[in-house]
């Protein structure tokens, strides 16, 4: 829509207030909200401005005016608030030179868009992400000098088939066990559907919704791809609805990688690939159906993993779900249709179905960012005509130790990850899509504000095993 067919769409659905939202420097949504009168085509001209020093890994107080700019093409209604509420997608400027915000995820996802074409490769770079996640009944968490614990609860966790729920009625996935069981054992058929229509009644288009693999309420819910920035404008909202439905229906949604200890954690395997002119250009008659550039796209990721895992996975928590030899691929090989692979190569009927697949991202990471570092890695392996190397079609998880020694693995830690990036994004910075402050700021607010924190805080298991030496 344009701004002046997003007022006239307001008048007929009798909107009372607009809800302006835009994302955080780490990634999670913001928001204010206007009477509806004080909308006009001018709003989206002029910008309405606010304090960019409060919001994370943004502004000083000494330069904290910063505007929000509503894309007129987001405007979508609010499900959720009561007051018929128009919610509209903003971008960052700068008040003074009217630029876009370095620091604003939403911004660079655009240059990355602009990048590509600029390349002459292609138009168009598709993502299909798959962001799993828990559905909890309790949370409770609480960090003190002298103290910390968290509990998460679930009515189908493995571990209350012993609990007395006056009655207990049995029939709670096992744990690994959560891996297609239809009702009464995955109790959760009617939340997610409620899930997927409030998904649709904002113009998402979902495949398929199924429970995953771990117990305790593990789903996962799949949207059609689209192009880079409208995916990840998606994936936020993706995150919002699944959240309020959940919270509406008295539980909890949980998009942490790893929050139970001993099964399967939650990952966001992300389909890419790139089009030019309305044709798939990963399409080709090499291995698995893909074409020379896609095997190059391959090995861009492939090459610069370690780096691209600072923002594909970056929280703390991330890494106690890429662990070699358990259920994350961490092993950086390519292979058709094997899911223990870091890129797999889905099977696909079409021409237009031809894609890769990286496995190793969680939905922990900031969409605009994530997506953005990872098709520049993927731009960079076409630019450079990097060498995947030989597919592996072996159970990776299952090779001699002299063999998987050959293969390299994604970081093992945030604080490598982060390294890693330090040492290696040069790729990011083509075409100003990523900027060295940007670079700067994600490493020092990384550092400071989640590695430090975690690195230094004695946790339960540390008492069980070291209180008595």
């Amino acid at each position: 829509m344009t701004a002046q067919e997003v007022i006239k769409f307001a008048k007929e659905k009798q909107v009372k207030m607009v809800d302006f939202k835009f994302l955080d420097f780490v990634g999670i949504w913001q928001h204010f909200s206007q009477p509806v009168s004080e909308l006009s085509e001018d709003t989206f001209e002029e910008g309405i401005g606010f304090d960019g020093s409060s919001i994370r890994g943004w502004q000083p107080i000494h330069q904290s005016d910063m505007l929000l700019l509503p894309d007129p093409t987001t405007a979508k209604i609010d499900p959720f608030i009561k007051a018929t509420t128009l919610s509209v997608i903003c971008n960052i400027v700068d008040p003074i030179t009217r630029e876009g915000y370095s620091r604003d995820p939403r911004f660079i996802a655009q240059k990355a868009e602009a990048y590509l074409k600029s390349t002459g490769i292609g138009d168009t770079c598709y993502f299909g992400p798959e962001p799993e996640f828990f559905i909890f009944d309790n949370v409770q968490f609480e960090c003190n000098s002298n103290s910390s614990f968290h509990i998460v609860d679930s009515k189908e966790g493995a571990w209350n088939t012993g609990a007395d729920e006056g009655p207990n009625l049995g029939y709670k996935p096992a744990h690994k066990g959560g891996y297609f069981p239809v009702a009464p054992t995955d109790s959760l058929v009617d939340l997610r559907n409620d899930m997927v229509e409030v998904l649709q009644s904002v113009g998402m288009r979902i495949e398929a919704s199924h429970h995953e693999v771990a117990t305790g309420g593990q789903c996962e819910i799949d949207m059609r791809f689209d192009s880079l920035l409208k995916m990840a404008d998606t994936l936020q909202w993706f995150k919002y609805i699944v959240r309020n439905v959940a919270f509406q229906n008295g539980k909890t949604v949980t998009f942490m990688p790893k929050p139970l200890f001993g099964d399967n954690g939650s990952g966001m395997h992300c389909h890419q690939s790139i089009w030019k002119d309305g044709k798939n250009l990963f399409a080709g008659d090499g291995y698995g159906g893909l074409s020379k550039m896609a095997l190059y796209y391959i090995g861009g990721i492939v090459k610069h993993a370690k780096a691209l895992n600072a923002f594909t996975n970056p929280s703390t928590n991330s890494y106690k779900r890429l662990v070699p030899g358990y259920e994350a691929p961490v092993n950086l090989a390519y292979s058709n249709r094997n899911r223990s692979a870091a890129i797999r190569i889905p099977n696909a009927s079409s021409v237009n179905g031809r894609r890769i697949e990286a496995r190793f991202p969680d939905p922990s990471c900031n969409g605009y960012l994530a997506f953005a570092a990872l098709m520049m890695a993927g731009l960079d392996g076409i630019e450079n005509k990097i060498d995947p190397g030989q597919p592996v079609d072996k159970d990776l998880y299952g090779l001699a130790p002299e063999e998987l020694k050959e293969i390299p693995s994604v970081s093992g830690s945030l604080t490598e990850a982060l390294d890693a990036l330090e040492a290696d994004h040069d790729f990011l910075l083509k075409g100003d899509v990523f900027t060295k402050d940007v670079i700067d700021m994600w490493l020092d607010y990384k550092r400071t504000n989640e590695v430090d924190p975690v690195r230094m805080r004695p946790v339960p298991l540390e008492f069980a095993l070291y209180f008595d030496c």
